[in-house]
């Protein structure tokens, strides 16, 4: 049976529902980052408030510290971080890639140093199998091989090949029945490879598909038509899945072009920054003029941070170095994402998506230019 419905499309949005041993996901979805079994300065329960049904957390990370055996003596990654929802656990493929001075990549796998302790280890397709299936995620990602953008068509190819043969042995070395696994296309920029790729993982009958490999130095247009191009070779009765976008705007742009998952540590990063993502633009909360403004981040928000606190409070506690402002404001962002992920899912399922895409857009294209 498979995972995943589709209840409704416009265009090539699509609004559907995956489903795992932990619960079931509406998609499109956003899954906030928790690299270490924890998404920075907000708990489970904060998480779950805010309408989060998935999360990510990092298969390398957790491997080096605090080990998988640890955790499944915890009873799995969900017992050891408190999260009743789903977990979907990357490869590592994407740290090993931004450690590449630490690592070296062949046929094998991966071999790389820790960047804890400089202690020499291997990742294979099949090693990282058992490690996910160790951790208990609901979804684990295959090993993939990243390359910059910019690299020229033969070495993509040769690291969308290597992808494209981890993936086979991966499936093979499947044991556990209540986890799903996902495959990744790899190809960079070029449109041909991306095809043939996404066909071939296609043939291999995964549970899901995940498009990688973008946001890594490539023009944002260019990326767009990537995802389009992959997205349309994946199987329709699959969910899909863009791996590390999740900006307001890509992550409404990538659901016009049929993508259902998203996860970012954007929410988060911007949250220590003092950046509050709203309906109408980013308010930076450091600028003067919030010293006096006693509303919430976004009137139309639900989340207990809008329901609390004000600009003035948050824009008082940054200044006062307080910890607070980031939890806070940390809460607010992914509740916004969730959110726009959520009227998107309506939107899609009222036939009203490309309405909803362009006034949504609009009102952050004018927030920028009157910024």
């Amino acid at each position: 049976m498979s995972c995943f419905t589709m209840h409704a499309r416009d265009g090539h949005a699509r609004a559907g529902t995956l489903r795992t041993a932990h619960g079931t996901v509406q998609t499109p979805a956003f899954m906030p980052v928790g690299t270490q079994a924890s998404v920075k300065g907000v708990t489970p329960s904060e998480l779950s408030a805010s309408g989060v049904e998935m999360l990510l957390a990092n298969a390398y990370h957790l491997y080096l510290r605090p080990g998988k055996d640890i955790i499944a003596r915890a009873g799995g990654l969900h017992k050891f971080m408190s999260w009743n929802g789903s977990i979907l656990t990357d490869s590592g493929g994407f740290q090993i890639f931004s450690l590449a001075r630490l690592s070296h990549v062949d046929d094998e796998g991966y071999h790389f140093a820790s960047h804890l302790d400089g202690s020499r280890h291997v990742f294979t397709p099949e090693t990282v199998v058992a490690l996910q299936e160790a951790l208990g995620s609901d979804v684990a990602m295959v090993l993939d091989q990243l390359v910059p953008a910019g690299v020229d068509e033969v070495v993509a190819r040769e690291a969308a090949d290597r992808t494209l043969r981890w993936a086979a042995r991966a499936k093979s070395a499947i044991r556990r029945a209540d986890q799903l696994t996902f495959a990744i296309v790899q190809g960079s920029t070029y449109e041909g490879l991306r095809k043939q790729q996404a066909q071939a993982l296609a043939a291999l009958d995964f549970s899901g598909y995940a498009i990688g490999g973008l946001w890594v130095g490539e023009e944002r247009s260019r990326g767009l038509e990537i995802v389009s191009v992959t997205a349309q070779e994946l199987p329709e009765s699959k969910p899909r899945y863009l791996m590390g976008v999740g900006t307001p705007e890509d992550i409404i742009d990538a659901i016009a072009r049929g993508v259902d998952l998203f996860d970012c540590v954007y929410p988060t990063r911007c949250a220590r920054h003092a950046l509050a993502l709203t309906s109408r633009g980013r308010l930076n909360l450091r600028n003067a003029a919030f010293a006096n403004d006693f509303t919430p981040l976004d009137d139309a928000c639900s989340c207990s941070t809008c329901g609390s606190f004000s600009r003035a409070y948050l824009a008082h506690c940054f200044r006062a170095g307080e910890m607070l402002a980031a939890r806070l404001v940390s809460v607010h962002n992914i509740a916004m994402l969730v959110a726009i992920a959520r009227a998107a899912r309506e939107a899609i399922t009222g036939g009203t998506f490309v309405a909803w895409r362009d006034r949504r857009l609009g009102m952050l294209r004018e927030s920028v230019a009157s910024a």
